[in-house]
């Protein structure tokens, strides 16, 4: 919501399987009076990804407390146009074994960079090329059989 605020130019769909969070966040949009530019999603991301209009149409995803990250990039993938970025928060320890350049590739996505300071950090990763259709998985399989 914050990137919304501070790019007034842009728009922004917000998307949450939780019926509970999806309502809170459309009475976020409405009170910060960005209705016009910030639209709220309830559906899972597994699903959402499948709907006409949504697979491969953003330029830029961002993911937080989303899931691990064979999830996160699975998901994520699906939604981004080539060349889009999946912008990944992440727990401020390095642990270079998250993110494999041979399972991220496998769905399209490389690294592209990542910034750390001592309260947070986030990965940023580029679609390359789309990712296969099959990708994302049915509701719950990501999470249940992770890729990695």
């Amino acid at each position: 919501m914050a990137l919304a605020v501070w790019w007034p130019g842009s728009t922004w769909v917000l998307l949450d399987g939780s019926e509970r969070r999806a309502v809170f966040l459309e009475d976020v949009v409405e009170t910060l009076g960005v209705a016009d530019r910030v639209s709220v999603v309830h559906d899972p991301a597994e699903d959402h990804a499948r709907t006409e209009g949504a697979r491969g149409r953003f330029d830029l995803v961002v993911a937080r407390s989303f899931g691990p990250p064979s999830v996160v990039a699975e998901c994520g993938s699906a939604f981004l146009r080539e060349g889009g970025r999946l912008v990944v928060s992440e727990p401020p320890v390095v642990d270079t074994t998250r993110w494999p350049t041979t399972e991220l590739a496998a769905l399209g996505l490389t690294v592209d960079g990542e910034r750390r300071s001592e309260d947070s950090s986030v990965v940023v990763l580029r679609l390359e090329r789309l990712s296969p259709a099959s990708i994302p998985r049915r509701v719950g399989v990501p999470k249940q059989r992770p890729l990695w």
